[in-house]
């Protein structure tokens, strides 16, 4: 086991790398959640990553994006039963890395995490597409020839048209051309942050997950500013009402300038959280 202050070290470190390791920064917000699992647990999960990837054929760098796709799905979506269902999106558990590789089954983005870091070890050009509602994966150049497949689904391979459907489904959006672009670690690590905010935030008693996902999400590089008032919330809500008031208020200084009269109603609010202390 390790402290919470140096996990939280560590993972600013990992986020601020010049290409950030999104297996380790997935496996660091696992540990927040099961902190009890220590480092063996990071070490193990990575050992699984390599071991998955040594099963795959040696295709090589430039082999046909669909002969990638095929071996992925054959080997993660087939042989080893990678998939999701309706119901994993109720469990926690399906939004950390460690659990995923130990059930098979998560969220969208987890399951394409373990296929983008699989094939990624293979030598496979792969890449995460954070299609809305619907996160898939790439192979090939996403400006050339390339093949999109969906973990959730065991690899099934997507046309456009398959991919307009999922994102209708999701979101009821038509699709664009720029929801294809690869997305880059760290936005995968906030979107799937904000996947277990959102997870908590329907769970009122599991505020405590909720807290440690906006922390987490404050410390990458780059964040929506508003986080801080959601942090500065929770504290008031889970009763660190100084805490709270001090956070409220350093974000009324970030916005004053641009909307100071949303800023004036966080200083209230900020005031309102003191007056719990008497």
């Amino acid at each position: 086991m390790y402290d919470t202050t140096g996990r939280r070290r560590r993972f600013a470190e990992a986020a601020r790398e010049e290409r950030p390791d999104l297996a380790l920064l997935c496996l660091l917000i696992a540990a927040e959640a099961e902190p009890e699992s220590g480092e063996e647990a990071v070490d193990a999960a990575q050992i699984e990553l390599d071991r998955l990837a040594g099963l795959l054929p040696a295709l090589g760098r430039h082999a046909e994006p669909r002969r990638w796709a095929e071996a992925l799905a054959e080997l993660l979506g087939e042989r080893c039963g990678f998939h999701g269902s309706p119901a994993d999106y109720r469990r926690l558990e399906s939004s950390l890395l460690g659990e995923v590789l130990r059930r098979r089954r998560g969220l969208p983005i987890l399951l394409s995490v373990v296929w983008l870091e699989v094939a990624r070890r293979a030598g496979a050009a792969v890449y995460g597409v954070a299609l809305p509602g619907h996160f898939v994966v790439g192979f090939g150049d996403p400006d050339g020839e390339h093949v999109l497949a969906d973990p959730f689904d065991g690899g099934r391979a997507l046309s456009y048209e398959d991919a307009g459907l999922l994102v209708a489904g999701a979101t009821g959006a038509p699709l664009s051309p720029s929801m294809f672009s690869p997305a880059e670690p760290l936005e995968i690590v906030l979107r799937l942050l904000n996947n277990i905010r959102a997870w908590a935030a329907a769970r009122p008693e599991r505020s405590d997950v909720q807290l440690w996902a906006v922390e987490l999400s404050l410390l990458l590089p780059s964040h929506p500013a508003r986080l801080r008032y959601e942090r500065a919330e929770l504290l008031v809500e889970r009763g660190d009402f100084a805490g709270g008031a001090h956070e409220l208020e350093a974000y009324a200084e970030v916005i004053d300038a641009l909307e100071p009269a949303a800023a004036e109603s966080v200083r209230r609010r900020a005031r309102a959280a003191r007056a719990m202390l008497n």
